[in-house]
């Protein structure tokens, strides 16, 4: 059964192992394992999965099972990942000198385009 195939807002231990066709046992011990991997618990103290916490068991399994990485490696692999997308997601922040006048006269000549280009998009939006 693929994750994607139920849509609920949570999911129980059980039903995350039957979709990943992992035991139960082994989901808990992953949790001790990858600090990524954190369900939250409802009053009862039973474990509630989101759709995000699957698909990282998913990943996590691949990784382990499939590319057969060590835990070590499969963590390292995660931090890694994570990393990666947190430095792709920061907006760019690098100050540009000018020194000549004609980079701001390049500037206010593609400024002004953006502006009409702007205007044309607006005549056309409905």
């Amino acid at each position: 059964m693929e994750p994607n195939q139920i849509k609920k807002l949570y999911y129980s231990i059980s039903e995350v192992s039957q979709i990943t066709g992992l035991k139960q046992y082994v989901l808990r011990y992953w949790e001790t394992e990858f600090s990524q991997l954190k369900p939250s618990k409802n009053r009862a103290g039973n474990r509630t999965y989101k759709i995000q916490d699957v698909d990282l068991i998913v990943k996590i399994k691949t990784l382990l099972y499939e590319r057969k990485f060590t835990i070590k490696g499969a963590k390292q692999f995660l931090n890694k990942s994570s990393q990666d997308n947190i430095e792709a997601n920061k907006p760019s922040t690098k100050i540009i000198k000018l020194t000549e006048s004609n980079d701001f006269k390049d500037l206010k000549k593609i400024r002004d385009s953006l502006h009409q280009l702007n205007k044309i998009i607006e005549q056309y939006k409905d």
